[in-house]
């Protein structure tokens, strides 16, 4: 089980590094609606084997009853940068439903994007924040990134992106 978990997260990180490669590629803005319904696997094997979840970000912020939000905005321009700069932006999110916000993870398009965000429910009425660092070492020229935010919203996940031109 470790073994395969291992393989697993090493795959992702070298996904991740193979995806912040020098290209310049255009994201596309395209909503996709994930309908994945992955359930929880039980793990089989001895008497104390515990059960690991398998479900997926859309899948745990499926599990809350459904809100709604409006967003400071969902695209920034950095506008022109030093190579090797690192820069953030906060993007302000607000609860406009009735119910709980539960944002359960926020999956950057790009190793060279991090981010942070409120974890804990924000409340009807309230503001929480997602903020996306960008390591500008690896690139030139024109860029355009973006991270997915799996809340508990109809339409998920919410594409954040975001700009920038990086000067040598």
């Amino acid at each position: 089980m470790k073994k395969t978990l291992s393989i697993i997260a090493l795959s992702i990180i070298g996904f991740g590094l193979v995806s912040c490669k020098k290209e310049n590629k255009e994201v596309q803005s395209t909503e996709t609606a994930t309908t994945d319904s992955a359930a929880a696997a039980p793990v089989a094997g001895d008497s104390t084997a515990t059960t690991v979840s398998a479900e997926t970000p859309a899948a745990l912020a499926s599990n809350q009853p459904l809100t709604t939000i409006a967003l400071s905005e969902n695209n920034f321009d950095f506008g022109n940068i030093k190579k090797g700069d690192k820069v953030e932006h906060v993007y302000e999110i607000t609860n406009t439903g009735t119910n709980p916000l539960v944002i359960s993870e926020v999956k950057p398009g790009c190793g060279c994007t991090a981010p942070d965000f409120t974890k804990e429910p924000i409340m009807p009425g309230k503001k929480g924040k997602i903020t996306l660092h960008f390591d500008s070492s690896n690139f030139d020229g024109n860029v355009q990134k973006y991270a997915d935010v799996f809340a508990n919203v109809e339409k998920t996940p919410i594409k954040l992106t975001f700009t920038a031109n990086i000067q040598p």
